[in-house]
């Protein structure tokens, strides 16, 4: 048998984030894992998570270019070149569970089965549907096993408020995802 605290949050957002980082961080090490999930619109979650996690790989996971405005990307030059200096990773591609939804709701205005999967994972909070899916995400891309447990970062709007540990999955075997852990998130 395993026994692990979980902490719960009052309220959603940036105001959790050096605690989430904290109590992942000390998670991490108890069980000895070594690559760390981040989502980060801005790149500044993600500079924290890599000076919280020094020694350790960290993947930052972004936005698509485009997310918000064509041909933008949200992280900036300035904390991407930070990223770079830190050794992180930075993983930017399509949302799994939502682009696809929402191409087809614009196109047909119909809905997939992502939405789906979306909306079921947000009963637990929006930031344990973005733990899930940037670990599909960051194992589409090679930058994390999928026979390994990391620990995945993320919030509910800007900072982190969410952690979680997980067995990723390619986006073409999702079912196989193990969430492992749920380390804190908030109370909703």
């Amino acid at each position: 048998m395993t026994s692990a605290a979980t902490t719960y949050f009052e309220e959603t957002g940036s105001d959790n984030t050096e605690a989430v980082l904290a109590a992942a961080r000390k998670r991490a090490d108890e069980l000895g894992i070594g690559t760390i999930l981040v989502a980060t619109t801005s790149g500044s979650t993600a500079i924290k998570a890599a000076e919280t996690f020094s020694g350790k790989k960290v993947v930052a996971v972004t936005h698509y270019t485009g997310f918000s405005d064509p041909n933008e990307q949200q992280v900036s030059e300035a904390n991407q070149k930070r990223l770079a200096e830190l050794g992180v990773s930075i993983q930017t591609a399509t949302h799994v569970f939502g682009a696809i939804g929402a191409s087809s709701e614009r196109a047909l205005a119909g809905s997939q089965v992502g939405d789906a999967i979306a909306h079921t994972l947000r009963m637990f909070g929006q930031g344990t549907k973005v733990t899930c899916e940037i670990a599909a995400m960051a194992a589409d891309a090679g930058l994390t096993r999928t026979d390994e447990d990391v620990i995945s970062i993320a919030g509910s709007s800007s900072g982190a408020d969410t952690a979680i540990v997980v067995q990723p999955a390619n986006t073409s075997r999702l079912f196989d995802m193990k969430v492992r852990e749920i380390i804190c998130k908030p109370r909703l």
